[in-house]
């Protein structure tokens, strides 16, 4: 009995019955797109957190560069005139830590050994500085931050040109800028490497560790015309192309990658590590991680992606804001306009049918089966609601996914000390200037968002089952007659 009459109300009633379902379906699709909004963004966060971080890592250990007190402190070069009156051409490396103080190598051991970390792997990140002057006669020395020269572009190499004054003589170089940052062979599934993808060659052995090997960046070794097997040269070392990576968004972390114990001995740097990143056992504890380490090793700076999340500006950050907030609480306006319209549309189809309530009533219809008929229709047209939502939702979240809207994520540069210490950009090999970074917007719709999508659209039977439950509780069989009158 209940069904039958159920089907013949709402059939009866199939304008009023469509007016409270698309309702609940305008608000539950926008519950559904701004979800999915959300989490494209995120999604799109992660990707540019990555060109910076390293897949899979979910904090950095590092301590900020002490600023250099004096010239004195400054890489210096000297090269020696041979001959009186021919030109002579020489050249020069400085390779440098940058961006940050160095760590003991012990702090790897110490970090990985705190409670709820996972794994932890340190690194080398260095600035190499190849000067090539081309001089006279006498002796040239020559500061790297005089004459006219030229840095390099952010993470990637650059040259310029400078004049230096010579006793006794002139000269002009060349300076060729460029990043190395020093991997634990042992552990490459951890780190700034695992952003890039080998495109061609090999990644490096666990048996590499003293190796002369280098895996070059694919921009950087376009640029220099490198190749698996091709002889790159630093301080003298010669180093064997065994691979070349490709970042998998924005720019690499390094344009050449080492062992560790290569870059260490290159800079002197002995048992030295200038990040030590990190993975927790469980991603739900990262702050909980973060304020162990913080406490039990001294000293250092731990940045998580949630620290990096701030530093994203741009478009991405822009409209991430506005889905999180004016989305948010748009979506819940909507619904609760919604869930009233419903409630109350109910309540008053109630109203309008006194005379069919109160006569089902004296022929002995109790309170409760009456209000069970009511929010049974309510429930039914809640469902409606929740499936053409859905619909609805899913729609909108494809259009999005297909047009893909490209949105921009500004970098700032570490020059004025961000996470990770001055200098150093953030966490990563050191990042002297800022970037922007291109991504495409998607809008993924996963099982939760359905799920909530569905438990919105019963809320929304039975909050407006109850405006029309409690309405029709309240009739009596002497409301029919009344109602003929």
């Amino acid at each position: 009995m209940f069904f039958t009459y159920l089907r013949r109300e709402l059939r009866r009633r199939r304008k009023a019955a469509l007016v409270v379902a698309s309702g609940l379906a305008l608000g539950i699709a926008l519950v559904i797109v701004v979800s999915s909004v959300s989490s494209g963004m995120g999604k799109a966060q992660d990707k540019v957190l990555q060109s910076l971080y390293g897949l899979g890592t979910d904090m950095t250990v590092t301590k900020a560069a002490t600023p250099t007190a004096s010239n004195s402190q400054r890489p210096r070069f000297q090269f020696d005139a041979r001959g009186n009156d021919d030109d002579s051409t020489q050249s020069s490396d400085r390779v440098l830590v940058q961006g940050f103080t160095t760590l003991a190598s012990s702090t790897v051991t110490k970090v990985g050994d705190q409670k709820g970390v996972s794994s932890a792997v340190g690194g080398l990140s260095l600035n190499v500085v190849k000067v090539n002057g081309r001089f006279t006669r006498g002796q040239f020395q020559q500061n790297q931050n005089s004459g006219n020269g030229q840095g390099g572009r952010g993470a990637g190499g650059g040259t310029g040109q400078a004049q230096g004054e010579v006793q006794g003589g002139g000269a002009n170089f060349d300076i060729n800028q460029y990043t190395v940052y020093g991997t634990d062979v042992t552990k490459t599934a951890l780190g700034p490497l695992t952003s890039s993808k080998i495109t061609s060659g090999r990644t490096f052995k666990a048996t590499e560790t003293d190796a002369e090997v280098v895996v070059a960046d694919s921009a950087y070794a376009k640029e220099k015309k490198y190749e698996v097997g091709s002889t790159v040269t630093i301080k003298s070392v010669k180093f064997k192309v065994i691979g070349i990576a490709t970042a998998d968004s924005g720019d690499a972390a390094a344009n050449l990658y080492i062992p560790l114990k290569q870059a260490q001995t290159l800079a002197g740097e002995k048992n030295k590590v200038t990040t030590v990143y990190v993975k927790a056992t469980d991603s739900q504890q990262i702050d909980s991680v973060k304020s162990t380490i913080q406490k039990n090793v001294s000293g250092t700076t731990v940045t998580t992606s949630a620290d990096l999340a701030k530093t994203v500006s741009g478009s991405l950050s822009t409209a991430s804001s506005l889905a999180a907030n004016v989305g948010k609480w748009l979506s819940i306006a909507v619904l609760v306009a919604a869930f009233l319209v419903a409630g109350l549309l109910t309540s008053s189809a109630v109203s309008r049918r006194v005379r069919e309530f109160g006569t089902l009533k004296a022929l002995g219809w109790k309170s409760g089966r009456v209000t069970r008929q009511v929010v049974g229709e309510a429930m039914v047209n809640g469902l409606v609601g929740g499936a053409l939502g859905i619909g609805l939702g899913l729609a909108g979240a494809y259009v999005v996914t297909a047009i893909s809207p490209t949105l921009q994520a500004q970098l700032g540069g570490g020059g004025t000390g961000g996470p990770g210490g001055p200098g150093g950009g953030f966490g990563g090999p050191g990042r002297r200037a800022a970037k922007t970074l291109e991504v495409a917007l998607t809008a993924p719709v996963n099982l939760t968002t359905i799920a909530l999508a569905v438990a919105l659209a019963v809320a929304g039977g039975l909050i407006a089952g109850a405006f029309g439950g409690w309405r029709a509780s309240r009739l009596r069989p002497a409301d029919a007659l009344r109602r003929v009158e």
